[in-house]
Formats: C-alpha cells, sequence, structure tokens
C-alpha cells in the first residue's frame, strides 16, 4: 500500500458503487479508489489485491460504510487515515463477507454493529501512523457489537489494542486467527455460546480475556510469550460459568490460566509449560480441573479464596510419584506446596535460587498447613497432552534447571566480588 499515501491521482469511488446496479460484481482495476465511501445496495466489491480504498477525510469517517445486507468486499487494500473511533470497514447490515482484505488503519480496522451473520475470513489487519501525522490512540482490529452469529476465520492482526474484541453478541466463532504485539489477543464480554478456537496469540500482554460469559468453548489456542507486562496472562476467565477450557497451549507467560470469581467449568488437556505461574484461582469454586500437564512451571499453582475445586488426574512434572499397580496414576497423591510462593512474595529476591538444592531442600521440610495445601488425589505419572512429546517437556525442565543454577553461581560470585572489594 506504499503508493496510497496520496489521493492527487486516486479515483473517485463513490460514483461507480452508485452507478452499479443490485446484485452486480465491481472488479476494480488495479489503482488508488478515493474514500469514505457508502454501500447502500447489494454488490459484491473486488479488487483482486490490486485496487486500495484511500481515506484521507479530515472529518473522522470511516473508509466504507455498509448498510445493505449481503454485500461482499474482496481482495482490497484499504488504507484508513482517520483515527480514533473511524473505522476502515464498518458495517451496519446482516450477512456481509469480507474476505482477503490488506487493511492499514490509524483507527480501528473492522466494526459491526447491530449486525448479524457476518463473515470475516483471511483479512490482515495492522495499525498505522498517516506519514507526517504523531500517533493517535489505537483501535481494535476487529470489534463487535450485538453482532450475533459472526464467523471470525483466519485473520491477521497485529499492533493494535485489542485484536478481536466481542460484546454482547452471541453465537460467535473466532478460530484459526493470529494475534500480536496487542494489548488482548481475544477480548470477550457477554458472547454467551461462542467459541474461541485454534487462534494463536504471541507477545500480547493477555492471549484471551474472557468475561462475563456462559457455555463458550475455549480450545486448541496456543497463547506464549505473554510475559511483557506485570499484569501478562495466557488465558484469563473472569465471571465464567459453564464453560469449556481444553486442548490449549499456555507458554511462556507470567501466568498461564488465571481464574476469577468464576464456576462450574471444565479445564481439561491444557498443556501449561514455562509460566512463572502456572494456574491461579482467585474466588473460584466448583470447577473441573484434570489430566493437564504441569513442565517447568516456576509457581505451578496459586488458590486465593477458592474452594470445592475438583484438582485431579493431572501431571506435575516436579512430582515424583510411585505406580504400585501400574495404571499410570501415582499413589501418593500430590500436595501443592505453597512454600516458595510464600517466600516469593515477602522478598522477590529469592527468584534467584528457583530449584537451586537449597531451596528444594528448605521446599521439602516444610509442611506448615498442610491439611489446607490444594492437592490432587491422583496424579498422573506422565504426560499425557497431545500438544507436547515427553522429550520436549524434559528439555524444558532442564532449561530451568541450568538457569537457576547459573543465576545462584552469578549470585555467589557476585557476593564475593563486593566482600574483596570491601577489604
Amino acid at each position: 500500500m506504499a503508493g496510497a499515501e496520496t489521493n492527487a491521482e486516486a479515483i473517485p469511488l463513490q460514483p461507480i458503487i452508485d452507478s452499479a446496479t443490485i446484485g452486480e460484481t465491481l472488479t476494480l482495476a488495479p489503482g488508488t479508489y478515493l474514500g469514505p465511501v457508502r454501500i447502500d445496495k447489494r454488490l459484491v466489491i473486488t479488487g483482486n489485491g490490486e485496487a486500495t480504498i484511500l481515506n484521507t477525510s479530515p472529518d473522522g469517517q470511516v473508509a466504507v460504510l455498509i448498510r445493505a445486507d449481503d454485500v461482499q468486499l474482496e481482495n482490497l487494500n484499504i488504507q484508513q487515515n482517520n483515527g480514533g473511533e473511524a473505522a476502515a470497514v464498518r458495517v451496519e447490515a446482516d450477512r456481509v463477507k469480507l474476505n482477503g482484505l490488506a487493511i492499514h488503519t490509524a483507527g480501528f480496522g473492522i466494526v459491526l454493529r447491530e449486525a448479524n451473520g457476518g463473515v470475516i475470513t483471511t483479512n490482515k489487519i495492522r495499525w498505522f501512523i498517516p506519514k507526517g501525522e504523531a500517533p493517535g490512540t489505537r483501535g481494535n482490529g476487529i470489534d463487535l457489537y450485538n453482532a450475533h452469529g459472526t464467523e471470525i476465520r483466519e485473520n491477521e492482526i497485529s499492533y493494535l489494542r485489542d485484536g478481536i474484541y466481542l460484546e454482547n453478541s452471541r453465537n460467535t466463532v473466532v478460530d484459526q486467527n493470529k494475534l500480536s504485539y496487542l494489548r488482548y489477543g481475544v477480548h470477550c464480554m457477554y458472547i454467551n455460546g461462542s467459541r474461541v478456537t485454534n487462534n494463536t496469540g504471541e507477545y500480547n500482554i493477555t492471549g484471551a480475556m474472557v468475561m462475563g460469559v456462559t457455555d463458550v468453548v475455549v480450545s486448541g489456542n496456543s497463547f506464549r510469550k505473554q510475559s511483557q507486562n506485570v499484569h501478562s496472562q495466557g488465558i484469563l476467565l473472569y465471571d465464567v460459568r459453564t464453560s469449556s477450557v481444553v486442548n490449549n497451549v499456555v507458554e511462556g507467560n507470567r501466568v498461564g490460566i488465571y481464574m476469577q470469581r468464576s464456576s462450574d467449568n471444565v479445564l481439561q488437556n491444557n498443556l501449561v509449560l514455562r509460566n512463572y505461574i502456572g494456574i491461579q484461582f482467585e474466588d473460584a469454586e466448583g470447577n473441573r480441573f484434570q489430566r493437564n500437564g504441569f513442565v517447568a512451571n516456576v509457581i505451578e499453582a496459586q488458590a486465593t479464596g477458592s474452594k470445592d475445586n475438583e484438582l485431579n488426574g493431572n501431571y506435575w512434572d516436579s512430582f515424583e510419584g510411585l505406580d504400585l499397580t501400574g495404571d499410570g496414576i501415582s499413589d501418593l497423591r500430590y500436595a501443592i506446596n505453597p512454600f516458595y510462593q510464600q517466600l516469593v512474595s515477602d522478598n522477590a529476591a529469592y527468584q534467584l535460587f528457583f530449584q537451586s538444592p537449597g531451596m528444594t531442600f528448605l521446599s521439602d521440610m516444610y509442611t506448615s498447613g498442610k491439611a489446607q495445601w490444594s492437592a490432587d488425589p491422583a496424579p498422573l505419572m506422565q504426560l499425557e497432552v497431545g500438544a507436547v512429546t515427553q522429550g520436549q517437556a524434559g528439555g524444558g525442565q532442564g532449561t530451568v534447571m541450568v538457569a537457576g543454577w547459573l543465576l545462584m553461581f552469578l549470585s555467589v560470585i557476585t557476593i564475593i566480588y563486593l566482600g574483596v572489594l570491601r577489604l
């Protein structure tokens, strides 16, 4: 879209739309077309990836406003120079299809309002700063409000505020999207009966924020490397009821899965890998947490004000169980020792000694209040989560062990060096 920064030679697009008949397919020749435009009749508009709609209007208008049902936009480039609440595409009609759009926007990407049955697929949406302009407020990549039954598949969104924002939009499918460098990769509020599946999120503050929902499925997603912010999580569940969180991978985040004020959910077959805190419960009750894999997390689990959660049949790589019957389940229960968690909360510097021999010894000696510790009565002897092999799990643990030894060695050398300086 490099050639779309000026409108000196742009072709006005609105007259072309106005002259088209209902149901016509408009194939735009390669070039730059001037927006903003308004579509009030059923049309198919395609650009074969070589036509660009440019909107430089100074009054905050959207580049493309759709107010007719069954409109289709395909393979167009859209450059939206307006920031703030302005969007590259705003949809206020039903069954609109947006496919293969390449959007650079200074504000929002695609916005749906009171628009049902939409299909949004294979679009690429990125934040954009008009030449010579100061950065404005980033909008959301795809933003739905009261837009039900929408399919959002295989889009790539980066460098905006939230990648996909859904509010009061029931029965929505969010599948196979790639989301990076955002606040929330997927941000869901009041979307009962929806599915968030097979998405990939990296380098966001939070991979998926799911709030105020019932009967939602969060499955097959991979949320990695959400760790740069003190509030970073792979998956954040707040006020979630009777929903399923299954077969996800959360790796390298500050908190893998954070659940607050949520109840009667199933969390199963998730791989919780190399996070600072694997899973954290706060005021969460009556949830079933089973057959998940915990590998190389600093703190495997935390629970505050939470009760009656069923923690059963998970794999904990730090636990050495005993299986006399050969059924793959340890005959010893695994109690989650809060010693390290409490120690670090009092003095964060002790993180340097994570899994050092001395720290492990002290943790084994700590038994205060053991009857109240969270416990898995039937932990698995081997990792069964399909998303990672046992060899990969072992490699991750070895990496953490080496890091712990190295940090301890550097700390000792520093102390000796400073002591010599004082002599």
